[in-house]
């Protein structure tokens, strides 16, 4: 099977418009949690969030295309400019064909919804602009990102709730991998930071009022995120032959359902997606210096995550570097695991391992190495990110140092 590398990355979330204010941010452990500047904030419970501030879209795109991209659409365009203009490719002819898209989301146009769902209930209107439907879909991302770089491959979104991105990622690595594609164009986008995405989310109970503190036995729940991140998956010999800079090969990819609840997680699922990713990448445990962790701040999700590892990896376990960068940009649903990779990305790239902030009290149950609260210099060679969704959906994804 062909070798699959990173050639691109772009993003932007509550951490910085573009990578490297991204990765300054992980790296001095800053916290891009705040107060939510959304309407009628004020009949929320919830009032804190990953917010992208600073973003004026009529600054970055015209009417017309205003009319048609849904925030979550405008966040992966963004990230896709970063990428494809770092990995220097071009999609003409044969290359045109043998390259496609591929991105994760659990929502989509959330915000549009959420728009007009005013405009008709409370507002009483009877018409919707013609473009709801286009606007709100959960390819429209995917669909935006393939016409304005004419990729005719495979272009399609994945819905799997919080490990839609790795999922997306995985599937894109997959179509590489097999001889399919040449380059995949992948990733995530979120943005259910609107008056209904949090309320909904209010419902389930598990959202912290004041911060994200994963791992720490005084967590008190998630905070949602927002933005999107995308990377450029190249087959190693094409990236090779153009002579282009590669971030970072993936190696391993494993997917695992619980088939057990909807909403809590599994020891065995999360474990077993772990270990296929490693064999499906031929690591060895001892390989594995770093873990981006799922980490979303729930009793639940930590200790399960924990858990698994610990079984996974057995006595490695101990010697592992596991952190939550949701601490920082806060919990992107659908998009988070795209966001995450960066963090992965830096462990390899400049050997720098991001903080989980947030941390004040060690948890019996969470006793791994969480790099709490400051970032940390280390050689790794090998690093895995993990995600684990509602309806017991795992997807791991495993990354060796560039070749």
């Amino acid at each position: 099977m062909r070798r699959v590398v990173i050639t691109g990355q772009g993003t932007i979330n509550a951490l910085g418009h573009d990578v490297p204010s991204t990765l300054e941010a992980m790296r001095e452990g800053r916290c891009g949690i705040g107060p939510l500047e959304l309407r009628d904030v004020e009949r929320l419970s919830v009032k804190i969030g990953g917010q992208v501030k600073g973003y004026d879209p009529e600054a970055l795109f015209n009417r017309q295309q205003i009319a048609l991209y849904d925030r979550f659409t405008q966040f992966t365009l963004i990230a896709a400019h970063q990428a494809l203009d770092g990995s220097g490719l071009s999609f003409t002819g044969d290359l045109a064909t043998r390259s496609g898209v591929v991105f994760g989301t659990a929502g989509g146009g959330v915000n549009t919804w959420d728009e007009n769902y005013r405009s008709v209930y409370e507002e009483g209107k009877n018409r919707v602009h013609p473009f709801v439907v286009p606007k709100l879909m959960n390819n429209a991302a995917a669909s935006h990102v393939s016409m304005e770089w004419n990729l005719k491959g495979p272009s399609f979104s994945v819905a799997t709730a919080c490990a839609s991105s790795n999922h997306a990622m995985g599937l894109a690595f997959q179509c590489l991998r097999s001889g399919a594609c040449d380059v995949m164009v992948t990733g995530g986008s979120e943005a259910m930071l609107s008056f209904g995405g949090v309320k909904a989310w209010e419902g389930l109970r598990v959202m912290s009022k004041d911060a994200c503190r994963p791992f720490s036995a005084n967590r008190n729940g998630m905070v949602q995120g927002e933005g999107a991140a995308v990377f450029i998956f190249e087959e190693y010999e094409h990236a090779k032959k153009r002579g282009a800079e590669i971030l970072a090969e993936v190696v391993g990819f494993n997917m695992t359902s619980d088939a057990a609840d909807i909403v809590m997680p599994s020891k065995q699922g999360a474990a077993r997606a772990i270990a296929g990713a490693l064999a499906d990448g031929k690591l060895n445990p001892e390989e594995v210096g770093y873990i981006n962790a799922h980490g979303t701040g729930t009793a639940a999700n930590d200790k399960v995550e924990c858990a698994a590892v610990a079984d996974a990896f057995g006595h490695h376990a101990d010697e592992l570097m596991i952190s939550s960068t949701k601490s920082m940009h806060g919990h992107l649903i659908g998009g988070t695991g795209a966001v995450e990779l960066l963090a992965c990305i830096m462990a390899l790239k400049d050997g720098v391992i991001a903080p989980t902030i947030g941390y004040e009290e060690p948890d019996p149950e969470c006793a791994l190495d969480v790099v709490p609260n400051e970032a940390r210099e280390a050689e790794v060679s090998a690093v895995l990110s993990n995600a684990f969704a509602f309806g017991g959906l795992n997807a791991v994804l495993a990354l060796r140092k560039a070749p």
